[in-house]
């Protein structure tokens, strides 16, 4: 019966651009997991039903992101389906994906270094929920005005990091001229207790009027100069024996000459 069957443990809800999946343990044997979905305002919706993973995809039945959400799973055998006994079930904490979810990162487009200006265009990531036409809708769609985006940037072998914040979706910050910087994107949610920081984007760097030293440092240098030292000595060096070369084979040559005379 269903008194006999455990319930589930260690249930998580992992969340990143509003694709959430609920975790939890342990593996059925004999028996399969329903997810219940249960929000304040709204109907129960039921996801993943009978399975034997411990996971479950609850996106579609999180739509209204503002909402706080609470998931029952539910531990069933097929046969008492239709019968009126309820199943036993854990609950999970409450989730509520606009507070809770990761922003993820984001993608850097374009990045240009023309003189003492430093440009960097870069796109919001997108979610799972999807406009009337079918589009996806970004973060910023759902957000509004709650997200921001913050540029770290520092001069390229440099500590020294600075930052600065829009709301669009570029940055054009100004840098010393002829100096190579590194940067990275994060979206940030300001009014957020917690999870205010997203993902960072990958680290990209400019590179003006970089040149063999600036890549490669002060080894390319010593190399180059230990090479620049044996090509200067073997054109002094080379000259000098073949002439020491030359004068010896004559000298040989007259010796030969005197001896067969001498004959």
């Amino acid at each position: 019966g269903y008194e006999e069957l455990p319930t589930a443990v260690n249930i998580t809800w992992s969340s990143i651009n509003f694709k959430t999946i609920l975790q939890w343990q342990p593996k059925p044997s004999d028996y399969f997991y329903t997810v219940e979905i249960h929000g304040r305002t709204s109907d129960v919706k039921r996801k993943c039903i009978l399975t034997s993973e411990t996971e479950c995809d609850v996106t579609d039945a999180l739509r209204n992101v503002k909402e706080t959400y609470t998931a029952h799973i539910l531990s069933v055998m097929p046969a008492e389906m239709d019968n009126f006994e309820e199943p036993p079930f854990a609950v999970s904490e409450k989730f509520t994906p606009y507070s809770q979810t990761v922003i993820g990162k984001p993608e850097i487009k374009d990045y240009s270094q023309e003189g003492s200006k430093l440009n960097v265009v870069f796109e919001d990531p997108l979610t799972p929920y999807v406009f009337p036409n079918g589009s996806f809708q970004s973060i910023q769609d759902i957000f509004q005005h709650d997200l921001e985006y913050k540029l770290y940037y520092w001069k390229d072998q440099s500590s020294g990091k600075k930052d600065v914040t829009t709301k669009s979706h570029n940055f054009e910050v100004s840098v010393d001229s002829g100096k190579n910087y590194c940067f990275y994107v994060q979206g940030i949610i300001p009014s957020r207790r917690e999870n205010r920081n997203g993902q960072e984007s990958m680290v990209l760097c400019t590179s003006v009027g970089r040149s063999i030293l600036d890549e490669y440092g002060t080894e390319v240098f010593i190399i180059l100069a230990v090479i620049a030292v044996a090509v200067i000595t073997l054109a002094i060096v080379l000259p000098v024996v073949l002439c020491k070369c030359k004068k010896a084979k004559k000298a040989r040559a007259v010796r030969e000459k005197e001896l067969l005379n001498g004959v």
